[in-house]
């Protein structure tokens, strides 16, 4: 079973969703922030078992469109999930594999779309 990295530095959010992603997927870790989880990347091990990065835009230090390049640059084929607000622009992700998830989803939209993507990458 693919796992799936959380990157959230909100630690009552992280709770919630990664909370909500267990009650579908088996394997859901967290990274407090952008440096974190690029350090579990650099695991050949868990790179290897990586199946979907969820993340947010605002992440302290480097966020957003840097950080889903720098862990592209990495792990070209692993699938981002980014959860914006809806007045952020999804196309500052022009680079495959990135779905864009505007704020606020409900539990079911999150699951749904982790599901998806996984499911379409094989993992």
């Amino acid at each position: 079973m693919s796992t799936i990295l959380l990157v959230d530095d909100d630690p009552l959010q992280a709770f919630a969703r990664k909370s909500i992603l267990e009650k579908r997927f088996s394997n859901v870790m967290r990274a407090n922030d952008a440096a974190e989880a690029l350090c579990l990347v650099e695991q050949p091990h868990f790179a290897g078992q990586l199946g979907l990065v969820i993340a947010g835009l605002h992440l302290p230090g480097i966020g957003g469109p840097a950080f889903v390049a720098e862990l592209h640059s990495r792990l070209p084929k692993v699938p981002v999930l980014v959860l914006g607000s809806a007045s952020d622009n999804p196309t500052d992700y022009p680079e495959a594999p990135v779905r864009f998830l505007p704020r606020p989803t409900t539990a079911e939209e999150l699951l749904d779309a982790a599901g998806q993507i996984l499911q379409e990458h094989g993992r």
